[in-house]
């Protein structure tokens, strides 16, 4: 059997998955609404909840390119945590802000990587309907506007400071100062992911503020933690294309997933300097705005 993809949904998707990715309004939240919104053959091709679904294995190409974009901008933050994990494993110990912070990472995700394994199929194929996506999307525009406010009156910082710590060891310094306990509640936030329409990005950054990080801080946490998520999810699956899954479409995969990429990585390098001085809260409206129309839309088709 051969599947349907064409070179236009998979360039439109591959980028708006690179972008809201990152961006704290939900990318599979878009990857549900977008095709339900357009309809005809996109609501047809593009259905992340029919079995055996193509487009599935569509996202899981793009979200291994996203995670690579990720490692790329991080790669000397990478390099550094990998040589922490070592060093702690070698001496066995956890002392270093390396070696602290790579413990952290790894704590952070186990419940998610948990619950997804186990319980993918059933969001997958319940709560990944567009009008649920819809009211998810708004939750979502609340939790950014809960993440403002946790925020308080704390001084923006000027732009290439805060650049140098988001992509620095001085943001980690303040990190491995979490708690475990706390670190591993960031990291389960990405649970509420799960559902299409909360951002990993937005809810991971709203536990990070409420556990004591600044907004900043709080980023690089967050872009840090979605990294291995969304590669081991992505590689778990990325068999699935070379089955029957990727019959017909191989070549939309690789075109969209390097669309992806591409637009994962301009989208970090711009966020780190958006968010020295910058409000979540038009994200915030953004996602009122889009999940409200859906509604209308959907309710009088």
């Amino acid at each position: 059997m051969h599947n349907h993809l064409s070179w236009l949904e998979a360039g439109v998707i591959g980028i708006l998955q690179g972008v809201t990715e990152l961006f704290p309004v939900s990318s599979l939240g878009h990857s549900v609404l977008i095709p339900a919104v357009i309809g005809g053959s996109w609501a047809r091709d593009l259905d992340v909840s029919a079995h055996a679904s193509p487009y599935l294995a569509f996202i899981v190409g793009m979200h291994v390119a996203t995670a690579l974009a990720l490692v790329i901008f991080f790669w000397k933050d990478w390099l550094r945590i990998a040589g922490g994990f070592f060093s702690s494993i070698a001496r066995r110990e956890m002392v270093t802000t390396d070696q602290r912070l790579a413990w952290l990472l790894i704590l952070g995700t186990i419940p998610v990587a948990v619950v997804g394994l186990v319980g993918e199929h059933w969001f997958r194929t319940h709560a990944a309907k567009p009008t649920p996506t819809a009211v998810f999307l708004m939750i979502n525009g609340l939790v950014l506007l809960l993440a403002e406010r946790l925020r308080g009156q704390g001084g923006a910082l000027n732009s290439e400071y805060v650049d140098e710590r988001i992509t620095g060891p001085e943001s980690d310094k303040n990190i491995v100062k979490l708690p475990v306990i706390k670190a591993v509640t960031v990291g389960a936030a990405q649970i509420a992911a799960l559902f299409p329409g909360i951002s990993r990005s937005g809810v991971t950054m709203v536990a990070g503020i409420f556990r004591g990080l600044d907004r900043e801080d709080a980023a690089r946490f967050s872009f840090l933690l979605a990294t291995p998520v969304i590669l081991l999810a992505g590689l778990l699956k990325l068999p699935e294309l070379a089955g029957s899954q990727g019959d017909g479409i191989r070549g939309q995969v690789i075109f969209g997933s390097v669309l992806a990429g591409v637009a994962a990585y301009v989208s970090v390098r711009f966020l780190t300097k958006y968010l020295a001085n910058r409000s979540l809260t038009p994200f915030a409206y953004y996602c009122f705005a889009v999940g409200a129309a859906c509604l209308v839309l959907f309710s009088v088709r």
